[in-house]
C-alpha cells in the first residue's frame, strides 16, 4: 500500500477570529440561559411561599368554620331536646 491510500486527519491549531466569536456566542448564551432559570427560581420561589401563606389562612378559616360548625351543631340539639320537651309537656296536658 502506497501514501496515496492512507488519509490522515490533522487539525489545524489555528484560531480564527469565527471561532473565537462561536465561542463567545456560545458563553453569552451559558450564561444568558443561567441568569434566567435563576429568575425563574426566584419568581419560583416566591409563587410557591405565597401559595404556602395563602394555604395557611385558609387553614385557619376551615378551622374557624369547623368551631362554628360544631357549635351550630349543639345549639341546634339543645333547640331539639328543648322543642321535644315542650311538645310532650303540650300532649301531657291535653
Amino acid at each position: 500500500m502506497t501514501d496515496k491510500n492512507f488519509h490522515f486527519w490533522h487539525f489545524n491549531r489555528e484560531v480564527n477570529l469565527s471561532v473565537l466569536i462561536q465561542l463567545v456566542f456560545l458563553a453569552s448564551l451559558i450564561v444568558g440561559s443561567w441568569i434566567n432559570l435563576q429568575r425563574q427560581l426566584d419568581f419560583l420561589q416566591k409563587d410557591v411561599s405565597m401559595l404556602l401563606q395563602c394555604q395557611k389562612t385558609l387553614e385557619q378559616k376551615l378551622q374557624a368554620l369547623s368551631a362554628d360548625s360544631i357549635a351550630y351543631e349543639y345549639r341546634i340539639r339543645a333547640l331539639e331536646k328543648a322543642l321535644t320537651k315542650t311538645d310532650s309537656e303540650q300532649r301531657g296536658l291535653r
